[in-house]
């Protein structure tokens, strides 16, 4: 099996040749991400095979974000600080182009486990993504997101449980 690289969008990647199968993420790859990656309002990163730098295998958008606190579940909101909002990281955007099965596990891990390392840096007490689709949704929810009850779609997956989640997956 091939190994993947994440790394930033770059001039080097083929955007054209991405096919997720859903035009809204297709197009904003291929026609927005770089322009948010200028203007800082998000960090655009692609999966891309060790070997074919080019061909993006899917990518992902990270951003800030915020969540009322009031809006998490009692057993999460209580381990906070009261502050009225709290820092989140937002997973924008997260897709594979349809001949890389199994990549979108790889995307996510790599954009949890990113978001994790620079959590000390610019703090999140939770990642928060939108899932546009039941499929997106079960996706999500297999990796331990719980929706967000007064938000559609949003669903959140606290930062120590990624910490957890991740370790686990260390550990032999």
């Amino acid at each position: 099996m091939s190994k993947f690289v994440c790394e930033p969008l770059g001039k080097q990647h083929d955007r054209k040749a991405f096919c997720s199968g859903v035009p809204e993420l297709d197009g904003y790859l291929q026609l927005r991400a770089s322009q948010d990656m200028r203007k800082r309002v998000a960090a655009v990163f692609v999966m891309v095979r060790d070997g074919d730098p080019r061909r993006i295998a899917g990518f992902y958008s990270l951003s800030t974000a915020s969540i009322v606190l009031d809006e998490l579940p009692v057993e999460v909101a209580k381990k906070l600080p009261r502050y009225p909002t709290v820092p989140a990281a937002l997973i924008g955007r997260l897709a594979r182009d349809v001949n890389f099965s199994g990549v979108g596990k790889l995307l996510l891990l790599d954009a949890l486990a990113r978001t994790l390392k620079h959590s000390t840096e610019v703090a999140s007490a939770v990642v928060l993504v939108d899932a546009k689709s039941k499929e997106a949704r079960d996706f999500y929810a297999h990796f331990g997101f719980k929706e967000v009850e007064q938000t559609a779609k949003r669903m959140f997956l606290p930062l120590q449980t990624v910490e957890n989640l991740l370790q686990a997956r260390q550990t032999p």
